[in-house]
């Protein structure tokens, strides 16, 4: 199982602070990143593919408030796109 995330924010390098700083979080939550990548284009857009070790945990950890709120102080600047795949 994988999960896809697509998202803008208003600096990149701010983001990938706070980004690194929840690892621990997305770590407990079973999620193991297999890319981080920017858009050329625009380079504040990110997308980000994980790989799940629990369909469960991993949906809860996206709909957490603590994601929610490390997203917030990351400056992510609109709502993100998720997908859960296989």
């Amino acid at each position: 199982m994988y999960i896809l995330i697509r998202h803008k924010v208003t600096d990149f390098a701010k983001w990938k602070s706070v980004y690194h700083e929840h690892l621990p979080a997305r770590q407990k939550a079973g999620l193991k990143e297999v890319h981080l990548l920017r858009n050329t284009e625009n380079p504040n857009e990110v997308i980000l593919l994980f790989s799940v070790e629990d369909l469960d945990k991993a949906q809860a950890f996206a709909a957490s408030d603590d994601l929610r709120q490390a997203m917030q102080r990351a400056g992510v600047s609109d709502k993100p796109d998720v997908y859960f795949l296989e």
